[in-house]
């Protein structure tokens, strides 16, 4: 469950023109969670991929208020990283859970999730556009305070919105759940204008010591403003009660970690829209 980088092949250029035009429709659908929690589909394209992401917000609160971004595990944007976003609702911010494969890719087999990661991953700036262009999405909702977003992830989703810090977003802070840490070039790292919240599984055996300590470095180098924390003894995958049922010894859910994490996200949410 690693990801690869590789050298950018794209340019970056055409992402506000392309994220303008990438919206293809948009409807309100049935909620089941309590009446005021809004659900709404939001599809779009990206490199001839079709993509669906969920954005849901409280209707009981009137005009804007700060957007996230939450970035699904490499299983794809299932019902857990829906209930994320659902709850970050319930907070009274606007989640967008977003779609990095394309709609209807959603599994449960470790093979098949590799197979979709590795598509992403193998071209890293196809890999930030798209999680630039979602992040688009979330600024341009009726309901989002553009100059108030942050973003999440987990797992993939993790190293995701790291590849959106990198891209220079304009994204306040980023907080990566059990991801992988991918090491920013020194040029990415110097784009970086986010905050930067890790919140690691000390027994993550997918990360590797050597990687941490090559993130932390090149951010350092770059006078980034970033925060780790290690929680003891969990592993990869901590924050997801179904880690366990995936069947690998890598995986495991702790609930301690997970309350901790999710809490020490709310502070930090708390610091980047105090104003």
């Amino acid at each position: 469950m690693t990801y690869s980088e590789v050298p950018k092949t794209e340019s970056m250029m055409e992402v506000s023109r392309a994220a303008l035009l990438l919206v293809v429709f948009s409807w309100a659908v049935p909620s089941t969670v309590p009446a005021e929690i809004q659900e709404e589909i939001l599809a779009y394209e990206h490199g001839g991929t079709s993509l669906e992401g969920v954005i849901f917000y409280n209707d009981a609160t009137t005009g804007e208020r700060p957007g996230v971004l939450v970035v699904h595990e490499w299983w794809g944007l299932n019902d857990y990283a829906k209930r994320r976003a659902r709850q970050l609702a319930e907070l009274g911010y606007a989640a967008f859970a977003v779609d990095m494969y394309g709609k209807g890719k959603v599994t449960t087999h470790p093979e098949q999730a590799g197979e979709w990661v590795g598509i992403i991953t193998a071209n890293t700036e196809r890999w930030q556009k798209r999680a630039v262009i979602a992040h688009e999405l979330l600024k341009a909702h009726p309901r989002v305070d553009a100059g108030k977003t942050a973003a999440i992830g987990y797992c993939f989703g993790g190293a995701s919105v790291m590849q959106l810090a990198y891209s220079g977003s304009d994204v306040l802070g980023v907080v990566s759940f059990h991801g992988s840490l991918p090491v920013p070039t020194p040029a990415e790292a110097s784009a970086i204008t986010a905050r930067i919240m890790v919140q690691h599984g000390a027994a993550d055996s997918f990360v590797r010591a050597e990687r941490v300590a090559d993130f932390q470095a090149a951010l350092d180098s770059a006078g980034v403003d970033w925060q780790m924390t290690y929680h003891a003894g969990a592993r990869h995958s901590f924050t997801n009660p179904a880690a366990d049922a995936a069947g690998m010894d890598g995986l495991r859910y702790d609930a301690k970690a997970d309350r901790r994490s999710w809490a020490a996200m709310r502070t930090f949410f708390s610091e980047l829209f105090e104003s």
